[in-house]
């Protein structure tokens, strides 16, 4: 049953024309108007004009994200029931007359003063991908409280996609389970030097370490995981095997490795640079060593990640993604031999909605760490990259490949790692 509070037409009876009768989600809004279910799985409250004001300026998901962020929209109960109202709400969006009207509802003016973007929103200068600008826009995604990361990560601390062979094994396993199959596809063994790129909090190289007795090299941007990457080496009593290096990949010149690793940094490289850093990879490898390229990459013909979206404007500034012919063209063109990829979706889909959950359910300590407008960005931002691993809209590859020099690959003639 549809439920409305209000004899004369408010934003509620608009938000029920735009989506429909037939939605679990209710809607509340400041002139008091209310639409949806009497039960409902979710409620959008709109508390401000201001939120609107926000969506006429920029009538697209940034102007919904921004009054998100800002505290002027609220979203109770089911994020992930809300997120399933997108494409209906984008399309209403893009009809003029949903402007005029939300229009006369916030005054006349409204169209005119669109209040300033969050100040979780940032805007990073330079060139896009030199040194400063990507050790900038790191810092921004990465240098906050590693507590706060820890909330939702869990204890492997561990920032990609884990590989579940099971729904119900849990997250540290499911983390555990991909860095065992990261280092049994880079044949690793006793002895062997394996560098890791954008290294994080230091979780694959402690296990390499850990379970394949490696001397690893963890190179990353970001001051703060630096500092809790030595840290938590330093706990595991792996000093002696593993080092961690506040670093930029480009100026890693201490080869041959034996294996290298790259999780979850190959967003930030950036389209034109894709030749340098395979051709930099390949220069760090010793013959017959291997490669595991682990990145989020996008359908052929899609841009899931917009340069002026909120993805880039309030997560990953300068983020790009490639389409997976484009990975493993690439890694051919850099004088690599490509082995092996594998599409793995439905696995970050299964991890990410494991991270919004846990960080729902510790909402006010996440709150307390990283503030009110960067715990709305990280909720908005993992139950949104959830959906969109679900719907196929993004896409996350594991791509192996070998220096193979004169055709001596050192690889078994069929995969042996699962």
């Amino acid at each position: 049953m549809t439920v409305r509070t209000t004899t004369t037409r408010g934003l509620a009876d608009i938000f029920a024309d735009l989506v429909g009768q037939d939605v679990p989600v209710a809607f509340r809004a400041f002139d008091g108007s209310y639409a949806g279910p009497a039960d409902p799985v979710a409620t959008i409250e709109v508390r401000s004009p201001a939120a609107v004001r926000r969506v006429l300026a920029a009538p697209n998901q940034l102007g919904l994200a921004r009054g998100y962020v800002a505290g002027e929209i609220e979203l109770h109960g089911d994020i992930f029931a809300v997120l399933g109202l997108r494409d209906r709400v984008t399309q209403a969006l893009r009809q003029p007359q949903t402007w005029v009207t939300w229009a006369r509802l916030t005054g006349s003016g409204g169209l005119h003063r669109a209040p300033e973007p969050p100040p979780e929103e940032v805007r990073v200068t330079g060139r896009r991908h030199s040194r400063s600008r990507d050790a900038a826009a790191i810092a921004y995604h990465y240098d906050v409280p590693g507590d706060f990361y820890r909330l939702f990560l869990g204890a492997t601390m561990t920032y990609s996609c884990g590989v579940w062979a099971d729904p119900s094994v849990g997250l540290d396993a499911a983390q555990e389970a991909k860095y065992e199959l990261i280092c049994r596809k880079l044949g690793l063994a006793p002895g062997m030097r394996l560098l890791d790129v954008g290294c994080g909090w230091g979780g694959m190289v402690m296990h390499a370490a850990r379970r394949h007795g490696v001397r690893a090299v963890g190179v990353t941007l970001s001051q703060e995981q630096a500092e809790l990457a030595r840290r938590r080496v330093a706990d595991a009593g792996l000093s002696g095997q593993v080092e961690i290096r506040l670093a930029d990949y480009r100026d890693v010149s201490d080869g041959p490795y034996d294996a290298i690793s790259s999780i979850g940094m190959f967003e930030h490289v950036g389209t034109a640079h894709l030749g340098e850093y395979f051709g930099h990879m390949r220069e760090l490898l010793a013959p017959g060593a291997r490669l595991l390229n682990h990145g989020i990459s996008s359908p052929a013909g899609q841009r899931p990640m917009r340069r002026n979206g909120f993805v880039q404007r309030y997560v990953f500034p300068d983020g790009e993604l490639q389409e997976i012919g484009r990975v493993v063209s690439a890694v051919q063109h850099a004088g690599l031999e490509v082995r092996h990829t594998e599409n793995l979706r439905e696995h970050y889909a299964l991890t990410l909605r494991t991270w919004v959950r846990n960080l729902e359910e510790h909402y006010d300590e996440a709150t307390r760490l990283a503030g009110a407008g960067r715990a709305r960005v990280w909720r908005l931002y993992l139950a949104g990259s959830a959906v969109g691993f679900e719907r196929g809209d993004i896409e996350i590859h594991q791509t192996l490949a070998v220096r193979a020099d004169d055709g001596v690959s050192r690889m078994p003639r069929r995969p042996d790692w699962d």
